[in-house]
């Protein structure tokens, strides 16, 4: 289950009442991001993605949380049970507000009612990652709709001490090589809530399809400058402590990011 990987990576999740109302924690003043994973109950994404094409999307607009994208994993189980999505707020402050006046919005809350009418939609709550991107993460871009286009959300947990150095080697050579294999970079950011601040590194890629994503991860790994760069960046000891969690997703027909 995606819920019970991204669990097992510590994030500190903050819960309130059903729907999930998030209090963001402290972080400097600047953009923050915030990742969420919804699991409905069986066969109730459909119910859920409805709920989002045609109210909440509108809502959180008018309550100042801006859409980055909505996915639905590409395969497996949790393609008929999980929304991922990303959303931007000014800042800390800002998506405790946000929150709080979207989930007292009567729309929402005729909405929220009607929508559950048959029963509750998710089968618990959600979860959430608040965010800061990094130095190195690529300015917002054009990205034009393609509906055999994949994106694939990665988190790396490293070992101590060692993110300053995974982030120099991103910034320093990664991007450019998954440039070089057409691997596009959409984002790159950190948990604000530690221990994860501290060792955790989450991104994502889009890629043109599912072949091409196969495709350029063999040849982004039989690269002989990233086999230089992986061994000499590393001869101090490993940079990660367990293996990465990788999930393709499809963006929904509602997502501004396809």
């Amino acid at each position: 289950m995606i819920e019970s990987r991204l669990s097992r990576f510590g994030f500190g999740f903050a819960m309130a009442i059903a729907m999930g109302l998030l209090v963001a924690p402290n972080t400097a003043i600047g953009q923050l991001y915030e990742l969420r994973t919804y699991t409905t109950n069986e066969g109730k994404l459909d119910a859920l993605n409805t709920r989002f094409r045609d109210h909440t999307v509108a809502l959180f607009e008018k309550h100042g949380m801006k859409s980055l994208g909505y996915w639905v994993p590409s395969d497996g189980p949790t393609s008929e049970n999980t929304l991922i999505y990303v959303i931007e707020h000014k800042d800390a402050d800002a998506a405790k507000a946000s929150w709080k006046a979207f989930m007292n919005d009567p729309e929402w809350k005729e909405v929220y009612a009607k929508s559950e009418s048959s029963g509750p939609i998710l089968a618990k709550a959600p979860e959430a990652v608040y965010m800061t991107t990094t130095d190195y993460s690529p300015t917002a871009g054009e990205i034009t709709p393609d509906e055999s286009a994949v994106y694939e959300l990665r988190i790396y947990k490293t070992n101590e001490g060692k993110l300053a150095n995974l982030d120099a080697r991103f910034r320093d050579h990664t991007v450019r090589l998954f440039d070089r294999h057409g691997i596009q970079s959409i984002a790159y950011w950190h948990p604000t809530q530690e221990p994860d601040s501290n060792d955790t590194l989450i991104y994502l890629l889009r890629h043109d399809s599912a072949e091409a994503a196969k495709q350029s991860w063999s040849a982004f790994g039989s690269d002989e400058e990233w086999k230089k760069v992986a061994a000499e960046s590393q001869k101090d000891g490993q940079f990660l402590r367990e293996r990465p969690v990788a999930i393709y997703l499809k963006a929904t027909d509602y997502s501004a990011m396809k």
